[in-house]
């Protein structure tokens, strides 16, 4: 279970290094309905996540992936294949950076949270977590790597649940703070919500980078081992 556990730390991170929906959430705990939408969002996050990672889980295990006790190539050509496109996400991404002085352009959708009812905040989170291309991506890789250990169901189930955990960090850390410290997180999230969306090209550009080059790695490693 180490091993799948070891696979799947460095994924969760970067699931959980997500720039806009931290600024989603901390704009709806700055919201007046920010008690109950910005605690929805994460729960609707955890539970996308959570079932994305079983259905792939269930998948990748259906498959094979191991052959004669040793990782079965599909896996490798899939993280192979699931690096690449990760690197050409990160040259997007840094492209489509805003230049010089121009401000970071956030998804319109966003000057609407303030009116958006606990289930449909459940619902963007769930959405951001399971079918946004980067977590989509980053939970296919953990899926495989899991499966590919061949280790009983309910140890695949705890490195799946350390991943889910990991992934929901980002978004769990400004929810935690502002049940904690209650209006004193105003100010900290604020510059954190300004922060991330001057820097959302930049913070995701090398999150990508990083995790799109261990896949590749490790997926020329798995064919030439």
């Amino acid at each position: 279970m180490g091993e799948a556990i070891g696979a799947v730390l460095p994924l969760g991170v970067g699931v959980a290094l997500s720039p806009l929906p931290i600024v989603a959430v901390v704009l709806m705990l700055s919201s007046r309905r920010g008690r109950v939408t910005g605690p929805a969002f994460l729960i609707g996050w955890l539970a996308g996540l959570a079932v994305a990672g079983t259905v792939v889980l269930l998948a990748a295990a259906a498959a094979d992936p191991a052959d004669g006790g040793e990782p079965a190539d599909w896996v490798g050509w899939l993280k192979l294949a699931l690096g690449l496109l990760v690197l050409l996400l990160a040259v997007r991404t840094w492209r489509q950076r805003p230049i010089g002085d121009a401000e970071p352009e956030l998804p319109g959708w966003m000057a609407a949270l303030d009116s958006w009812s606990a289930v449909r905040s459940c619902g963007l989170g769930a959405a951001l977590s399971a079918v946004n291309p980067k977590n989509l991506m980053l939970t296919v890789a953990a899926g495989a790597a899991i499966a590919q250990t061949g280790i009983g169901a309910g140890e695949q189930a705890v490195a799946l649940a350390v991943f889910v955990v990991l992934g929901t960090l980002g978004v769990g850390l400004p929810v935690v703070l502002t049940w904690v410290l209650g209006e004193r997180a105003d100010a900290m999230l604020a510059d954190l919500k300004t922060w991330l969306a001057r820097n959302n090209a930049a913070v995701l550009t090398v999150v990508l980078l990083v995790i799109g080059a261990k896949l590749v790695g490790d997926g020329i490693a798995g064919l030439s081992g």
